[in-house]
């Protein structure tokens, strides 16, 4: 599998590639804009991609919708704990912006909020632990992405790719039995806006029902609220019913709705944007 590429835009985080087909700007330099969507336009005249996506201040609105930009999802104290953020989309191909299983999407959605209020056990049951992962961990944690996804909008099928997310801004956490790697999932740290994306959750089949999507949700956020984390959010599969009911119960609050987003587990999702003050 051919992952998209990450790559430095002057001051910007950008990933772009016909894996998902799309151009995501994954981090935005203030003051950059016109330079950024200029890039972006560029990026898909080029080569033919069908979306833009980009999370930006509500300060730079106006300039991304003038150049035809619309709000998919709205994420308050994004930026420092302050300022929102716009996950904004841009659509070549419109039929692209439309969510396909509607129906499917909303009962998901339905069901989850359901949760509200719920308070999950996150104690762990005999013989399993958890912990902080290291480079020693990786091929391990690789395997089981490989296990639990057909496909992966980043390339954590290969076990490299983990080892020097760890050296950035990556921090995994996992729970083990003995030497079975039951659980995974990691925080993407923005220390520069105090906030983390909660994401790339994982269980092995072997020990689905534990409740441990939670249980790893809970140890990564009181962790980064120690270290001066404001803000947590996630962008999760839209159509799995679990995940959404895991943010749900821990209380976080629905940003929106991106659709045909995220080439996932064999084919493009729309995904749900889940945030909470920490």
């Amino acid at each position: 599998m051919q992952s998209d590429v990450i790559l430095h835009h002057g001051n910007n985080l950008v990933q772009h590639g016909h894996f998902n087909n799309r151009v995501y700007v994954m981090k935005f330099a203030p003051g950059d804009g016109h330079n950024i969507i200029r890039f972006a336009d560029e990026l898909v005249k080029k080569e033919g991609y069908s979306k833009i996506f980009a999370k930006v201040p509500k300060s730079s609105e106006e300039m991304f919708a003038r150049a035809g930009y619309i709000t998919e999802a709205t994420v308050p104290f994004f930026f420092h704990g302050s300022e929102t953020a716009l996950f904004m989309a841009k659509y070549t191909d419109p039929g692209r912006a439309v969510a396909r299983d509607t129906t499917v999407l909303d009962n998901v959605l339905s069901n989850a909020f359901g949760y509200a209020g719920e308070r999950f056990s996150h104690e762990l049951p005999g013989g399993f632990s958890l912990m902080h992962a290291h480079p020693g961990d990786a091929n391990d944690i690789a395997a089981l992405y490989r296990l639990v996804f057909e496909t992966y909008p980043f390339p954590v099928f290969d076990p490299e790719y983990i080892r020097t997310s760890m050296q950035g801004h990556v921090r995994y956490f996992i729970i083990r039995k003995s030497h079975l790697l039951a659980a995974v999932a990691s925080c993407e740290i923005d220390e520069e806006n105090q906030n983390v994306e909660v994401t790339d959750f994982a269980t092995n089949p072997l020990f689905r029902g534990r409740g441990f999507a939670g249980t790893l949700l809970r140890a990564m956020e009181t962790e980064m609220k120690k270290e001066g984390v404001l803000l947590a959010y996630t962008i999760a599969r839209a159509i799995f019913k679990p995940i959404n009911a895991v943010f749900v119960g821990a209380g976080y609050k629905f940003g929106g709705m991106l659709p045909n987003n995220t080439n996932i587990c064999g084919s493009m999702e729309s995904m749900n944007v889940w945030y909470r003050k920490l």
